[in-house]
């Protein structure tokens, strides 16, 4: 349960760094990034995944389709991001039935504001470490796709992909 919560908070954490460089050279990939993005979808292998990358797919899949939104970026014109992060509020226990787990949607969240880059291919932030965290987000239509090796962390490796949904 742990490395699922680990999981998320590293998701959340590349989300609330900063950077100084300004991007000017594609306006056109800035606006595609610009906007609020919501983590709806965590993609793995069946076959190679660990166990907690599954139960933590459950529980995102879970929350999503109540319409709870644990982890959010929101990426402005001015190169500020706001990260919205409920993970460490989730609360998962068993149903009063006893048939199946219980995971309500959180009602607090930490709020970070930082700045970040994207020159079209490339989004980058320093995290709260001062180490540069660089990320190849794919986009189609309104989905944003992380690779979790872009995430640079080696034991999420094998993981799969983290999909965001624009608002």
């Amino acid at each position: 349960m742990k490395r699922i919560i680990y999981l998320f908070a590293i998701v959340a954490m590349i989300g609330s760094c900063s950077d100084d460089k300004e991007n000017t050279d594609n306006q056109t990939d800035q606006a595609q990034l610009q906007g609020t993005w919501d983590a709806s979808e965590l993609k793995i292998d069946d076959q190679t995944a660990s166990d907690e990358a599954k139960f933590g797919r459950s529980i995102l899949d879970y929350l999503t389709n109540k319409s709870c939104n644990v982890i959010t970026f929101t990426f402005n014109a001015d190169l500020t991001i706001v990260v919205e992060n409920s993970v460490n509020y989730l609360s998962i226990d068993v149903n009063s039935g006893g048939s199946g787990l219980d995971i309500p949607c959180p009602s607090e969240s930490d709020i970070d504001t930082s700045t970040y880059t994207f020159d079209g291919t490339t989004l980058s932030y320093v995290d709260a470490d001062g180490q540069t965290i660089t990320v190849k987000p794919v986009f189609e239509g309104n989905m944003m796709t992380i690779t979790a090796a872009d995430l640079g962390y080696t034991n999420l490796d094998a993981e799969g992909e983290l999909v965001f949904t624009k608002r």
